[in-house]
């Protein structure tokens, strides 16, 4: 499917430009590298869109494992600007527990869901302009296993947790570039948001591990890419100075919080009842609005009926009577995520992406029933370890998120001392201000995206992609 480059500034067989030579070094290797357990295949029509795709698309699984027992359903779309040269990108959603797809459908993939609410037929898919595709090659795998398509073969390789998670996205890359060899000469940068802020380091340590001691393939990785990522899991203890910041609450109940809970939120002794009342005041006061993005109301469902102490019974009880009785716009973005549900659990759907029958039941855009164990309590220490090494990064932040501010993940980047190279700076898009960043001495860059919520993409696809082109090429954004 992939078209192979005769040129590559940085392959490995630098120096020679006849593509037999490549093909000729693939087969000799092949012969040492174990076989990877893939199944591929090529699609050209989807239902929903209306006509053929533009784009390349194919999907597969891969056997990751010890014995291959759990097998990872993936998207795969080729670069639409120049597939021989551009990287290779693999994307990770969070959750944990959320399939790829959100990344690809809601993001930064060349599709995306007819803005409409829910009729009963099968929901529309139409072209995305800003798709990232437009300058790399993407991968989206469905890990943790039990999220999107991928599933176990045994009941004991149903578990997962952070450090699985890194582990089976390494064999993953590794076996899907030896089932594509034409890319194994790409850079690749390894991209997510969310919770993925948590296991993506973990990912990339794992490749550079892997290199250093001379598991083939190598993988050239060059770096990753973070949006509003969860790093320290202490990101609720800037909730509430992001809150008092937005005009969200009042000064006197800042002063009284911070007084109180002494600025820790995440960590909270029960036996605080100040603090508990006052923290308590603050999640009525937040409730009806989208904490993933401050301007939108929370109920396009019940998504934040969920912040809500067990103990405040009649705030609850109030708050889903309002939506029950749509008291609130019918038409918001996260309805429309109901649409990737009923597209996903269509047999039409299912057998045009040749998913396996009988794998998976219902789809979940998020699962969180899986069985998953949270074993890094922080990624701070890893990214420190990656950039001493040279990988490059590159965090932004929308800056109307309040489940992992941008205060936060500033906090934590200031923590690492690294000298700054380009001072705080407004970067442009269009001519207008796309939101500000710095640049530091380790290789990595923050960016703030301005106006946008907890996956930047989804709210400012235009910055967000010329924010990914400037970065990959080396610019200054």
């Amino acid at each position: 499917m992939a078209r192979v480059s005769s040129k590559h500034s940085d392959s490995v067989f630098y120096g020679y430009s006849n593509i037999n030579i490549t093909v000729l070094l693939w087969a000799l290797l092949s012969q040492i590298w174990p076989q990877p357990v893939t199944c591929r295949s090529t699609l050209e029509f989807l239902p929903g869109f209306h006509g053929r795709l533009p784009f390349q698309l194919q999907t597969g699984y891969v056997g990751v494992g010890e014995s291959s027992e759990v097998e990872v359903f993936y998207y795969f779309i080729e670069s639409e600007n120049n597939p021989q040269e551009d990287p290779l990108l693999i994307w990770f959603s969070g959750g944990p527990g959320c399939t790829s797809f959100v990344g690809l459908a809601s993001e930064i993939g060349p599709i995306a869901f007819v803005d409409q609410e829910y009729n009963g037929s099968l929901p529309s898919l139409v072209l995305r302009p800003q798709s990232w595709t437009k300058a790399a090659s993407i991968i989206f795998p469905d890990l943790p296993v039990g999220a999107g398509f991928s599933y176990a073969k045994t009941e004991a390789a149903n578990q997962s947790g952070d450090w699985v998670v890194a582990h089976h996205a390494y064999q993953f890359l590794r076996k899907w570039l030896m089932d594509h060899p034409e890319y194994l000469s790409h850079k690749v940068y390894v991209c997510g948001d969310s919770y993925a802020g948590i296991h993506i380091p973990a990912f990339v340590q794992e490749i550079s591990y892997g290199n250093e001691n001379g598991v083939q393939p190598l993988i050239n990785i060059q770096g990753y890419i973070l949006g509003n990522p969860i790093t320290t899991r202490l990101e609720v203890n800037y909730q509430i100075t992001f809150a008092h910041g937005m005009g969200l609450i009042s000064d006197e109940l800042h002063e009284s919080l911070q007084k109180n809970c002494k600025a820790q939120y995440a960590n909270m002794d029960p036996k605080n009842l100040l603090c508990l009342r006052d923290f308590q005041l603050f999640q009525e006061l937040t409730a009806e609005i989208d904490h993933a993005m401050i301007l939108e109301p929370a109920f396009c469902g019940y998504d934040n009926l969920r912040v809500l102490s067990p103990r405040n019974s009649l705030m609850k009880r109030s708050l889903t009577q309002k939506v029950k009785a749509n008291n609130f716009p019918s038409k918001c973005r996260r309805l429309g995520y109901t649409q990737e549900t009923y597209w996903a659990n269509n047999d039409h759907v299912r057998k045009a992406l040749h998913v396996r029958k009988g794998t998976v039941g219902c789809w979940k855009r998020c699962n969180s029933d899986i069985n998953y164990k949270y074993g890094i309590n922080s990624s701070f220490y890893i990214h420190a370890n990656l950039s001493a090494k040279g990988y490059r990064s590159l965090i932004y932040s929308g800056d109307h998120d309040m489940v992992c501010p941008f205060s936060a993940t500033q906090a934590w980047i200031r923590s690492l001392n690294y000298s700054v190279v380009d001072d705080w700076r407004p970067w442009h898009v269009n001519g207008q201000v796309a939101g500000y960043t710095r640049t530091y001495s380790n290789h990595m860059t923050f960016a703030t995206m301005k106006g946008a919520g907890h996956t930047a993409p989804e709210f400012k696809p235009d910055e967000c992609l010329a924010m990914l082109k400037r970065w990959i090429s080396n610019e200054p954004l």
